[in-house]
């Protein structure tokens, strides 16, 4: 208890703890677009729900994990190597070896499972006659309650992973992390609601969220291969393609105002 007072009196943790808080909720909102795209899939009655125990999930398995750092470090541990040649170059010899640690191949599977859901919802939402499953209103596939919860927490254990380290290289403080854990993902929870509706009522942002999620598993894919892309230009793009989409989105709503002249004809 001592510790713990003696770390909340310093400034550094404050700034620490703040840091970490905006790094979550931006790490956070691939799998808030996510949940959200997928509870939208559900009947309205059970879309609440979905996002709830979602997020509440991506809670305890962060929890849970940070529990556990030496594990979750340990997962950055090389467990498959293979070896590479290039005859050209190499005389057919190894020319180099390609490592992946459990955090790769993990990255890696939610990677291909983000790219193939987001292809098979964009193919839904452009074609859905072709599709073979059931169809609401709004053209879009519906999905079985107990198969969205399952999709989540696939892509919960992935997002969890990957903001569990970004955690650990900030700080060294577990009560830090934690609480910068807390406050995102209930700052998400408050969030989902709003944004699951302002995609819902809005289908050409459905388009748009579905890209970014195309471009956030190709990004996930990349990692697990072991090429870095900065998560700054994902995110600068992601919110370059929203001011562009908002900007179209106002004026789309411009022209559907009657005009002066309108009126007078009317």
């Amino acid at each position: 208890m001592g510790d713990l007072a003696a770390l909340v009196a310093r400034p550094e943790a404050w700034i620490a703890l703040l840091t970490l808080i905006v790094m979550e909720v931006v790490l956070g909102v691939d799998n808030l677009v996510f949940v959200s795209i997928l509870s939208n899939k559900l009947p309205e009655q059970s879309r609440a729900a979905a996002r709830r125990i979602g997020i509440g999930l991506a809670l305890v398995l962060r929890l849970v994990l940070l529990s556990g750092i030496a594990f979750v470090v340990s997962l950055t541990k090389p467990v498959l190597v293979l070896p590479f040649a290039v005859p050209a170059l190499a005389d057919g010899h190894p020319a180099f070896d390609l490592a992946f640690s459990w955090r790769d191949l993990i990255l890696l599977a939610g990677g291909l499972f983000l790219v193939w859901k987001a292809t098979s919802e964009i193919h839904h939402t452009v074609d859905p006659e072709e599709s073979g499953d059931l169809l609401d209103k709004k053209g879009g596939a519906t999905l079985g309650f107990g198969a969205a919860i399952v999709q989540i927490l696939a892509l919960d254990v992935v997002f969890s992973i990957d903001s569990i380290l970004t955690a650990v290289g900030m700080t060294e403080h577990l009560p830090i992390m934690m609480a910068a854990v807390i406050v995102a993902v209930a700052l998400m929870l408050v969030a989902s609601g709003p944004l699951a509706r302002f995609i819902h009522d809005n289908p050409s942002v459905v388009m748009l969220a579905l890209g970014f999620l195309l471009m956030i598993g190709a990004t996930l894919i990349a990692d697990g291969l072991g090429v870095h892309v900065p998560k700054g230009y994902i995110y600068a793009a992601m919110a370059f393609s929203g001011l562009v989409e908002g900007l179209n989105m106002a004026a789309r709503k411009r022209r559907k105002k009657p005009t002066a002249v309108d009126r007078t004809l009317h």
